[in-house]
């Protein structure tokens, strides 16, 4: 996957808008940051603790967690390039459901 299906996969998702912090890219709802684009080829999902645990666990390869305390907090790196396209989308939409009001979150089918 390309830095530009990530974008427009993010931009997809109801009431994303992209920001920066940092000088880095980033994607939120509201003013709550689910992924960014710190470099090519690497994105950070916001998980929470036990979804960083099963995914490092099911995916060592793709993702890894952000060091020090961003990375206790669920924060992780996610290596888009070769991964595959349903895991992005799956991540990508978690990390949006964690982060996203639940009206809207219920709104778009999510639970």
């Amino acid at each position: 996957m390309l830095t530009e299906e990530m974008e427009k996969l993010a931009l997809s998702l109801p009431g994303t808008q992209e920001n920066a912090h940092f000088g880095t890219r980033d994607f939120r709802v509201g003013k709550r940051i689910f992924m960014s684009l710190p470099e090519a080829g690497r994105a950070v999902f916001k998980f929470t603790p036990d979804q960083q645990r099963m995914l490092l666990e099911m995916e060592p390869g793709v993702c890894a967690a952000v060091p020090g305390g961003w990375g206790e907090r669920g924060w992780t790196s996610f290596y888009f390039v070769d991964a595959d396209e349903e895991l992005v989308r799956q991540s990508m939409e978690t990390a949006w459901r964690n982060v996203a009001p639940k009206s809207l979150v219920k709104k778009n089918g999510g639970t």
